[in-house]
């Protein structure tokens, strides 16, 4: 708590707000431009992307002005307290532009060890996930549910999510399809909902690579919080980014573990 007397995840909580509030009359525009970052390939930003990022530093100035900030879209803010709110206003911008609802708000607090909170949302569908020590929850449509990965120990049985088919270097996309074929099912294209989707118990592996730190903080949090998984394919920490695997179970962790750093 702080002077405002707000907690930490309510906090969280008027960051989603402001960004979903600022994001939402762009998403499906039909004049909607993005810049690419990438001198080679394609890494999109908005206007939507930006904005959004301003409107949480906003809020974080008013509630929580010692906090460090690592945003996407700006520089970082020196922390004063020794904590730091990790911010990706649009995980997903690809979809974001295509219009697919698959994209999020990700808002997480680090503490230095990793994230001690993380809220995953999405406001087009109105479904947030929050992830802390105290809470595991979803709010949407279908009103308010706690958060639980489900049960599946056998790779066999798993359905298995990641973003891009080629997954990241070409060593790593062969490591990935090791575990894809030994899986019941794999889809792509799901960016930070899939992370969303294994916390509330619908899917059973996520695997990443090529990631930085503001993608993958919340997810990791909220993932732990619902009971699952979440390290580097060493089974290492993986809050700096680079390879991420989040798995419903220690079993399944294992296995697709094994598999991910098995020889060609």
């Amino acid at each position: 708590m702080t002077e405002t007397g707000l907690s930490d995840m309510q906090v969280a909580h008027h960051l989603a707000d402001a960004a979903g509030e600022v994001i939402l009359p762009y998403f499906r525009s039909t004049d909607l431009g993005a810049e690419n970052k990438l001198s080679e390939g394609f890494d999109p930003v908005t206007v939507a992307d930006r904005a959004a990022e301003e409107a949480m530093r906003a809020v974080l100035a008013q509630h929580r002005p010692e906090d460090g900030i690592f945003g996407e879209e700006f520089p970082p803010k020196t922390s004063q307290s020794g904590r730091t709110w990790v911010l990706d206003p649009i995980d997903g911008t690809r979809g974001f532009i295509s219009g697919t609802p698959t994209w999020g708000v990700l808002i997480a607090l680090s503490e230095g060890a990793g994230p001690v909170l993380g809220v995953v949302d999405q406001p087009y569908t109105g479904e947030r996930f929050s992830g802390g020590a105290e809470v595991a929850e979803m709010t949407g449509p279908l009103g308010r549910k706690p958060l639980k990965c489900r049960k599946t120990t056998a790779l066999g049985d798993a359905v298995l999510f990641t973003t891009f088919p080629e997954v990241g270097t070409k060593d790593e996309e062969a490591a990935f399809r090791r575990v894809a074929q030994e899986v019941k099912l794999t889809r792509y294209g799901m960016d930070c909902y899939a992370y969303a989707l294994l916390a509330a118990g619908q899917i059973d592996l996520v695997i990443e690579a090529g990631l930085q730190t503001y993608d993958v903080q919340a997810p990791i949090a909220v993932v732990k919080a619902a009971g699952g998984i979440a390290t580097n394919w060493q089974g290492g920490p993986a809050h700096e980014g680079g390879q991420l695997l989040a798995a419903a179970t220690p079993e399944l962790h294992q296995q697709a573990m094994e598999l991910l750093n098995a020889s060609n």
